[in-house]
């Protein structure tokens, strides 16, 4: 580690865009763009030792907090894996973003 990164929090980043995680919920994106993606660990199963996400929730939602959380939702669907729902969520968020 160098000494310039050394206690220092990296954010961690998808494809250009920040992940936050907080509890089973992650967003990516950022707060400052027009949209933003919001998954949901709605279920998970036990591979060994490990705990993995079988049931995503996607969905690309407005950033505009004058919207109530129901009108915010732009497009959703569910997926059995993290990969695919974070697949999904990179190219809804690319195309969003893009058109404006």
């Amino acid at each position: 580690m160098s000494t310039a990164t050394k206690g220092k929090k990296i954010p961690l980043e998808y494809k250009g865009h920040p992940l936050r995680r907080k509890d089973n919920m992650v967003y990516y994106g950022s707060m400052s763009d027009k949209y933003i993606i919001m998954l949901q660990i709605t279920d998970t199963k036990m591979l060994n030792d490990l705990e993995l996400a079988s049931r995503v929730q996607v969905q690309l939602q407005y950033t505009d907090p004058n919207l109530k959380s129901r009108d915010r939702v732009v497009k959703k669907s569910e997926k059995t894996s993290f990969y695919e729902a974070m697949d999904v969520a990179a190219v809804w968020l690319e195309r969003a973003l893009a058109a404006g």
